[in-house]
Order: C-alpha cells, then sequence, then structure tokens
C-alpha cells in the first residue's frame, strides 16, 4: 500500500513538472518593461526614458531582442566598467555628458537606495540607458561625434558600416566581461590618436596649473634689448617648455637664452624662426590655453574621422601645415614643403589614387585664372605671352599668331583660343606633375620659383599643391617600373617633350587638414586655422549629440582627369602622350570648397 502510494505522488509530481516545462514561462516584471519600451521606440522612433530621449531604433532593439527582452547589465563589473569609460571620454576630447553620465548615476543611486522602494520600471531605465550610452559611446569613438559631411559636402573618405558586426560584439563583450576592451578597440589605433591624447592632457594639466599670463603689447622684442615685457615673456616661455625655469640673466634682459627659446615655439606654431617676438609671434604666444586645448579636441575629432586607414602605402598632404609625405609599408620615405591654395582659392580636401606622373608638362590656362590673372597683364603688356612660353591655340588645335588678336576687346568668357604655357624653365607647373582623378582637378607639381618654400606660411596657390624636391618623389613612385630607371627619368627632363608615366601601382593620396601635428619627439606643434575649418567642428562638438544614419554611398561615375586642364585641343604636337583610359580606384568628389580647376 505504502509503495503504491509512493509511486502515484511520483506519476503526479512528473506529470505536474512536465506541465511547467511545456507551460511557457511568465516574463519578469523588467523583461515587460524592457519589451514595452523597445517596440514603443521601433513604432515611434524615440522614447524617453528618466528624462533622457534614446532614438537608437536599430541596434538596440536588436539586442533585447535577441536577449529575448532580459537585462544586459547583469554584472555590477560591467556597469562599472561603462561608467568609468564614460567619465574618462573627455581624455579623448568628448563631452561625457552625450553618454547620459548625470541621469545614470541618479538612477543607479536610486536602484541601490535601501530606505524606499524602487520606482516602477527603474531598473529597465537603467538597463536601457546603459546599453544606449554604450552605443552612443562607441559610436563616437569610431566615427566621431560629427559627421564631416554636414561641413564638407565633398568628404569622400569611406568608413566601414559596424552594424551587421556591432550586435554580436556587444554580446560577446557583456558575456565576456570586457567591456573597457570592447570600447577601447574602437577607439582609432593609430599613433597619431595616442598622441593627441597625450597632448590634449598635458595641455589641460597645464590649464589646472593657471595656465599662462599674457605678454603685453608694444614694440617688437629682440636682442640684446632690455624690457619690462620680457619678464612677462620668460614666464610665458617657462609654462610650455621652451625656456628652462633654471634660465639666468636679468629678467628683463633679452638674452641669448630667451632667443632660442622664443625660436623653438616659432618652430612649434609653424612662425618664422628668427628669434624677435613681432606680431606674429606675440599673437601666438598670447592664444588662451583654452583655446588651444579646443584645438587639440578638434584635431582628435579628424583623426576619428579617418579612423583605421588599411593603407600602408600612401601619400598625404597636410594643407594647414604646408607639407607632404610619402609612406610605404608604414614608414615614411619622403616629406617636403608643400604651397597650398589661398584662402579665397582653397584647396579641397578629398581622397583620390595617384595613377600617372607628367613630366615636362604643359599648363593650359584655366578660366579663372585667364580672366583675373593673365588677362589683365596680356592687356597691358601684349608681349608677357611670348616671353613667358605662352602659345594661343585655337578651337581645332592650331596655333594662333599672338599679335595678330586684338586683346584689348579680349573677355575669358568668349575667347574663341586657350592660352597654353610650353615646358620649359618658365612653366608654371615646373618640370613634373602628379595626377590622380578628382572633379577638383587638382594635382600635385613642381613650381618654377622655389623661394616661396623658404616661408612658414605657405598659402600662395590658386588650389594645386607645390611640392619641394619633385624628382625624388617621382623616382620613389616609379621605383618598380623597369622602364622608368633614374636615368631615364633624368633623360626625360633634360628634353623638351612632354611624357607621361604610369605608376606601376596607384597609391592613394589623402589631402587633410590638422591644425595640431605631434611629431616623434612628443612636442605638440600648432598651426594657424588658415581655411578657418576648426570653429564649425568645435561647435558642433560643443551641441547635443545626434548620431547620423550611415548607409552605403552608391559608386560615383568613372572620372577621367582632364590632365590639369588639358582638355581639348592637343595642345603641342610635339607631345608625346602614352595615354590610356584611366579608372579612379576610389570614389570621386564633389565640391564643398569653392571650386577650383587646374591651376598652380
Amino acid at each position: 500500500m505504502l509503495s503504491f502510494r509512493i509511486t502515484s505522488i511520483v506519476q503526479v509530481w512528473v506529470v505536474f513538472l512536465a506541465l511547467m516545462l511545456a507551460w511557457p514561462a511568465a516574463a519578469t516584471p523588467v523583461a515587460s518593461d524592457l519589451r514595452q519600451r523597445v517596440e514603443q521606440l521601433k513604432e515611434t522612433g524615440k522614447i524617453n526614458v528618466a528624462g533622457v530621449s534614446i532614438g537608437a531604433i536599430d541596434l538596440l532593439p536588436q539586442l533585447y531582442e535577441r536577449s529575448e527582452f532580459n537585462r544586459l547589465w547583469t554584472r555590477e563589473s560591467d556597469i562599472e566598467a561603462l561608467l568609468a569609460a564614460i567619465r574618462t571620454s573627455d581624455q579623448d576630447g568628448l563631452d561625457p555628458d552625450d553618454f547620459h553620465l548625470q541621469p545614470l548615476n541618479r538612477l543607479r543611486r536610486e536602484l541601490n537606495a535601501t530606505e524606499k522602494p524602487q520606482k516602477p520600471g527603474a531598473a529597465a531605465d537603467f538597463d536601457l540607458l546603459l546599453t544606449d550610452a554604450l552605443l552612443r559611446l562607441g559610436y563616437q569613438l569610431f566615427y566621431g561625434k560629427v559627421d564631416p559631411e554636414s561641413l564638407d559636402a565633398g568628404w569622400n573618405f569611406e568608413r566601414p558600416l559596424l552594424n551587421e558586426e556591432a550586435v554580436p560584439a556587444i554580446e560577446s563583450a557583456l558575456r565576456s566581461g570586457t567591456i573597457a576592451e570592447l570600447l577601447r578597440s574602437l577607439e582609432p589605433q593609430d599613433p597619431t590618436y595616442a598622441a593627441l591624447k597625450r597632448a590634449l592632457k598635458r595641455y589641460r594639466e597645464i590649464k589646472a596649473r593657471g595656465g599662462w599670463g599674457t605678454v603685453p603689447a608694444g614694440p617688437k622684442l629682440e636682442a640684446p634689448m632690455e624690457d619690462a615685457r620680457v619678464e612677462a615673456l620668460r614666464r610665458r616661455l617657462q609654462v610650455t617648455g621652451e625656456l628652462s625655469t633654471t634660465a639666468g640673466g636679468p629678467r628683463n634682459l633679452f638674452d641669448g637664452s630667451v632667443v632660442q627659446a622664443v625660436k623653438r615655439f616659432q618652430t612649434r606654431h609653424g612662425l618664422d624662426a628668427d628669434g624677435v617676438v613681432g606680431l606674429a609671434t606675440l599673437a601666438a604666444l598670447n592664444v588662451p590655453v583654452d583655446a588651444r586645448i579646443d584645438q587639440i579636441r578638434v584635431n582628435l575629432e579628424r583623426t576619428r574621422w579617418l579612423g583605421r586607414t588599411a593603407e600602408r602605402d600612401y601619400l598625404a598632404v597636410n594643407i594647414a601645415g604646408f607639407d607632404a609625405v610619402l609612406v610605404r609599408n608604414g614608414e615614411r620615405i619622403w616629406a617636403a614643403r608643400a604651397i597650398v591654395g589661398r584662402p579665397y582659392r582653397m584647396t579641397p580636401l578629398f581622397r583620390s589614387d595617384m595613377t600617372y606622373i607628367v613630366f615636362n608638362p604643359t599648363w593650359t590656362v584655366p578660366p579663372t585664372i585667364l580672366k583675373k590673372d593673365l588677362l589683365p597683364k596680356v592687356k597691358s603688356d601684349p608681349s608677357f605671352l611670348t616671353r613667358n612660353s605662352f602659345k594661343v591655340v585655337d578651337r581645332g588645335g592650331q596655333t594662333v599668331d599672338a599679335s595678330a588678336i586684338d586683346w584689348s576687346t579680349a573677355r575669358a568668357g568668349t575667347l574663341p583660343y586657350q592660352i597654353v604655357q610650353q615646358p620649359g624653365t618658365k612653366n608654371a607647373l615646373g618640370r613634373v606633375k602628379f595626377m590622380f582623378p578628382n572633379k577638383y582637378q587638382v594635382y600635385l607639381h613642381d613650381t618654377p620659383d622655389r623661394t616661396l618654400f623658404q616661408r612658414a606660411a605657405r598659402t600662395y596657390s590658386s588650389g594645386c599643391i607645390r611640392v619641394d624636391q619633385p624628382v625624388e618623389l617621382a623616382r620613389l613612385l616609379l621605383n618598380g617600373a623597369p622602364e622608368w630607371s633614374p636615368a631615364r627619368i633624368d633623360k626625360v627632363l633634360a628634353g623638351k617633350k612632354t611624357v607621361t608615366a604610369r605608376l606601376p601601382v596607384s597609391v592613394p593620396v589623402f589631402l587633410l587638414y590638422w591644425t595640431v601635428e605631434v611629431p616623434a619627439d612628443g612636442s605638440v606643434h600648432f598651426r594657424n586655422d588658415i581655411y578657418e575649418r576648426d570653429a564649425p567642428i568645435l561647435a558642433e562638438l560643443r551641441k547635443e549629440f545626434r548620431p547620423t544614419v550611415r548607409r552605403p554611398k552608391p559608386a560615383d561615375p568613372e572620372t577621367v582627369p582632364e590632365a590639369g586642364g588639358e582638355q581639348a585641343p592637343t595642345v603641342a604636337p610635339e607631345e608625346v602622350m602614352q595615354r590610356v583610359p584611366l579608372k579612379a580606384a576610389g570614389p570621386t568628389v564633389a565640391g564643398a570648397p569653392p571650386p577650383v580647376t587646374a591651376t598652380p
């Protein structure tokens, strides 16, 4: 009898457990709250959580749907890792308030409080805010806070889309407790980024110690004068390390140690290093430390825009720094000074691929320069064209006698001719130009006037980039092409025929704009914002964060460069042009700055 009763009880329990397993588990209150909020987000496009608007309509719902609306943040260590990353995001030049720091701290205190009951939905709100904060911080570290295309419609530096990878990566980090590592992996891995972060830390430390005072205005300061303002100059230079705090001599004496300190300061700020404190140096000395901190923050944002450069071989121009570098296998193998566009004829920012070089180029004068520069000179001096090796070419490609034209009535818009400068020592493009497809018809080239390279500020072109040491650059780019030995390059340059050399491998070209650089010695170099591009970025960094929905861009149609404005007709019968159809390896670019065309 006892055995029968035990067996019956066991059978009842087996049936009960089977029914319990078959019956759907009731959702927890937190899961129900999460489901309700996520579904509202998907339906309306945004929700308000603890006074904060959440609009992550893609990734956030995916994360909770895949977790069946259970809490994602179940470990205190993960929560603390995220909050620590948010608190220290200012080290990246970001704003911790963009990542819900204050609401998260408030909700955390409420959830941990034992003296009063939790508000309904507080746990779900806390979990949602943590997830949205993670998505926001990851987005800003990877893409940047500011959308570069909102400031420059011609921006064509492509970034990978993270949408497909993000959800599994976050789930893995939450399972393994590696939230901090996940966030660190999203920031740029380029040494430039780490160097700029160190610079930001240094200048914030200078601010915390009181910053620096101003040097009073007055006549220029130079050796060996004595002036009461020299004492203020000494203090200023000691703050940023150009002058040793143990430097001796009378405090009001502009001695040799001050001269050398001023030169070091001038070098770091892109000024002529003459050791004299004139107007430009005085202005740079008196830029407040807060402005320098903002300048570093802006350039950290620019670094995030570029992210990880996959290319180990590329040519880059820093427009604001007036320099160009060629990098091969990750190592800099060539560096030279550059001359860039004037502020009213700005050199645009874009990415392209260099495909060929032209030796002994001709130069077809583009409409803008024809109208503003060349025609006025010809009208006042008809012999100007002949003296400077220009030919007048009609639409059929035939040379026209310039002396037979009535230049007094000539207008750029109606002139039925092209003005073409022939190869030679007077040619505006020098002996070589470097071509990469772009809608601006901008390129790199040599110049017959090398004196401008000696100046610290070099905004003298009409949009194109003049580079020092161009022949050396050509040799390096053609290295690996058997038909272009150094001896053949020298022989071609010694002649006067225009010859095109196709590169054995296309080379990515980046036209960039950095107003802060940190060389290998760790010193921080500031450059003037010649095109006034910093202020709009800073203004956007200070605004409320609105993430951009990123979608793959449609490819632009093929663009074949106009060979520096040498469109039609064939301007020189003696040209030896080994032309082949060119295809841009990267996307072409549409204009945001005032358009420039094939101008030296």
